[in-house]
């Protein structure tokens, strides 16, 4: 039967539209009765109860746990349930579930750094809480002895304290410098290693200032940011890893006859598997025997499915619509094209990794500086007093606390979270801290088709123009139907209040489509040959479903239904001046269709995941900057090459984490504003910059001349500080 796109699913609630797919199976749960599976359609509370209310409604399982971020549920059962059983379960309530591999998942799970990260700032809190009590007792008038203990018991809990939790600053500064380079975390390691210096030579001499709570606060501050730093990263975690995850754990081994579940790593070259209606395919194969349709767009974007029979080639990823296959193994586990795909996402993830910030590059400039005018203040004064090395000191490290790049390394972060803040508010969510850099550099965005500039959802014409007999009993036929463009018409059909006719000795056609009696003549609806006729031509988008009725021949055409927003997000891009192509691995004529509907002159159709990924490549090496929109599994490889990524919040999980923005809601109207906004945080960065700049060039020459202490260079470097974020905020 021809189709141009998956089925919709009947909406699981209000909140969200669940969009189609076909449904993706496995045989068994786990030996310890749980599953893990993945929901990539839910958007809202409702779809939380909703899935936890069907699934905990089957008396074998124990608990059902959603979560929102992540897309999944966590089902416990009793052990005597299937994960067929489930998923059938949710695809009959409207929600889109897939299995993941519980055990990759775990394997990621750990966060050793975080945790690592986590402790050192707990550390730091409660040592920065007790010496600020201390140090308003010496505020409040404490001298002499009293003053002297109470630096003492300071320096005893701060030194121990810095040299604990400071230690990914001074990590990060040492290995930097081991490469003969300086990142920001140098001159930070400096200041807070000479603070808690000078401080202790104070205390030892009786001086009247210690720094210690100054040094323990930057470390507990800093710690801050670079822990929630962390857990932004963590929490978008490698599309490698989760393309791993997507692979199917298990499979049905056929030995004899005799059909086994068995570990997909056990398999080898030439065993025979069984794959069933609606099953995600474990291996890379020939079709053995059975004949059925594929759905592909998981891994090549084509929404059409794909006809087999015995000696066609099957790969890992693809899914069984309508017959039973049995497969005979080519290749498995680490070989089969799903695990290369997660190697080369991997290596594109790598390349884009090593894009160095703005203020990693300002950084790279700015601290040589900062420590030769710390060194020539220290040896000025050193020659000028005649050897006071405690005045030297003192003044050097007020000159390294007044050019400390605090306002620096405020001015990204700032703009970015007034940025990000923004977007969010407008339906994105931005995941990684350059990806609005990289954003504003962009001269081409290369779209996906399938699911991003469409919904996924075919979209069938005017139906008014057919009898009510022919509506009828196309009505009865796709009603029996489980292929994808069937359900869709069923559903319009029934929308619109036909009742379906009354039909007898129904049977699905694997490959072809669904006959059956009605009236005493046979009826058939799929494809144009099979339902009789041999010279159709494509129609609307290059699809249609044909249904043959008392020697007619009736034509359903459909067509993927545009995305919202998707039009004008075109129309605003080409007014920035940026390049926009299409890049699918449908067939050329519904390729063909969507880009003149939305002006698209530059596409492409046809292409495999690799060869997105090269387009992108060719394009880069070129010298245009890349950020590709798409949401499939075909997508993952092409979105981790290009130089910034966006994917739609009901993309697949790889797709979702392979990308630098995520599109929370269905419109892609505002992609205009997320590049303008993009440019405008660029235009404030190199403003924060100017400003931190204008504020050494005055602050230095009076740090360099000794008018300056430690406390005032502290107060001057935070007003700076504060300026850099109110800049900063304007972009709100």
């Amino acid at each position: 039967m021809a189709s141009d796109a998956t089925a919709p699913m009947v909406a699981a609630c209000p909140g969200c539209v669940a969009a189609p797919a076909a449904v993706p199976v496995d045989d068994l749960l786990p030996a310890d009765g749980t599953v893990t599976l993945s929901l990539p359609r839910i958007h809202c509370a409702a779809c939380i109860s909703g899935v936890e209310r069907v699934l905990e409604a089957d008396p074998v399982v124990t608990s059902a746990r959603v979560n929102l971020t992540q897309k999944r549920v966590q089902v416990a059962t009793d052990g005597a349930a299937d994960t067929e059983a489930l998923i059938r379960r949710l695809a009959g309530a409207g929600f889109e579930a897939h299995e993941l591999d519980s055990a990759v998942l775990v394997s990621g799970a750990s966060d050793p750094v975080g945790r690592d990260l986590l402790m050192r700032l707990a550390v730091a809190g409660f040592a920065m809480m007790n010496i600020m009590l201390l140090s308003v007792a010496v505020w409040s008038g404490a001298e002499d002895a009293t003053r002297d203990l109470f630096h003492w018991i300071s320096a005893a809990i701060a030194l121990p304290t810095i040299a604990f939790s400071a230690q990914p600053f001074f990590r990060s500064a040492w290995s930097s410098l081991r490469l003969g380079r300086l990142n920001m975390d140098v001159p930070i390691s400096l200041a807070i290693l000479l603070a808690p210096a000078l401080s202790l030579y104070e205390t030892m001499q009786s001086g009247p200032h210690a720094y210690f709570d100054a040094a323990v606060s930057l470390t507990f501050f800093l710690l801050g940011g670079r822990y929630l730093d962390h857990r932004t990263r963590a929490a978008a975690r490698s599309a490698a890893e989760e393309l791993a995850a997507l692979e199917v754990p298990r499979a049905t081994k056929i030995v004899g006859g005799v059909e086994t579940v068995v570990p997909v790593e056990t398999l080898a070259k030439g065993d025979l598997v069984l794959l069933r209606p609606g099953a995600r395919c474990p291996v890379d194969g020939v079709v053995a025997s059975g004949a059925s349709e594929l759905d592909r767009s998981f891994l090549t974007g084509e929404a059409l499915p794909l006809a087999v029979a015995a000696g066609q080639d099957i790969s890992a990823g693809d899914i069984n619509l309508t017959g039973p296959l049995t497969v005979e193994v080519s290749a498995a586990g680490a070989n089969t094209t799903l695990r290369r795909m997660a190697d080369l996402v991997a290596v594109a993830e790598r390349a884009r990794g090593r894009y160095t910030s703005l203020a990693d590059r300002a950084a790279q400039a700015y601290a040589p500086g900062v420590h030769l005018l710390a060194l020539f203040a220290f040896l000025g004064w050193l020659w000028v007093s005649d050897g006071d090395v405690r005045l030297a000191l003192n003044i050097a490290v007020a000159v390294l606390i007044i050019t400390c790049p605090c306002a620096l390394g405020l001015a990204v972060p700032a703009v970015m979270t007034a940025a990000t803040g923004r977007l969010f508010r407008r339906g994105f969510l931005v995941k990684d801290g350059t990806a609005l850099e990289r954003l504003a550099l962009v001269d081409t965005v290369v779209f996906d088709k399938t699911g991003t500039l469409t919904r996924g959802v075919p979209e069938f014409g005017d139906l008014s123009a057919h009898d009510a007999e022919t509506l009828s009993v196309a009505a009865g036929l796709s009603a029996i139907s489980s292929h994808p463009a069937a359900r869709t018409l069923s559903a319009t059909l029934v929308d619109r209040g036909v009742a379906p006719a009354p039909l007898e000795g129904a049977r699905e056609v694997p490959g072809y489509g669904v006959e059956a009696y009605w009236s005493g003549m046979v009826v058939r609806l799929g494809r144009a040959g099979w339902a009789g006729c041999e010279d159709a031509t494509d129609t609307v988008g290059g699809a249609a479903t044909w249904l043959s009725l008392g020697g007619r021949v009736v034509a359903f055409p459909f067509a993927d239904a545009l995305r919202d927003g998707a039009a004008e997000s075109v129309a605003a891009l080409t007014a920035l001046r940026i390049d926009v192509r299409l890049l699918s691995g449908d067939r050329p004529a519904p390729v063909a269709d969507v880009a003149g509907r939305l002006g698209i002159g530059a596409w492409e159709a046809g292409l495999l995941p690799q060869e997105k990924a090269d387009r992108i490549a060719a394009l880069r090496a070129s010298g245009h900057a890349v950020a590709m929109v798409g949401d499939g599994l075909n997508d993952t490889v092409a979105l981790a090459s290009a130089d910034v990524s966006l994917s739609p919040a009901s993309a697949l999980d790889a797709a979702r984490v392979a990308s630098d923005i995520i599109i929370l809601g269905n419109d892609l109207g505002a992609l205009g504003d997320v590049v303008r906004t993009a440019r405008a945080a660029r235009s404030r960065i190199r403003e924060n910059f100017a400003l931190a700049t204008a504020y050494n060039v005055v602050a230095v020459p009076v740090a360099l001349l000794g008018f300056a202490t430690p406390l005032a260079a502290a107060i001057a470097m935070s007003t700076s500080s504060v300026t850099v974020s109110l800049n900063a905020l304007r972009l709100r």
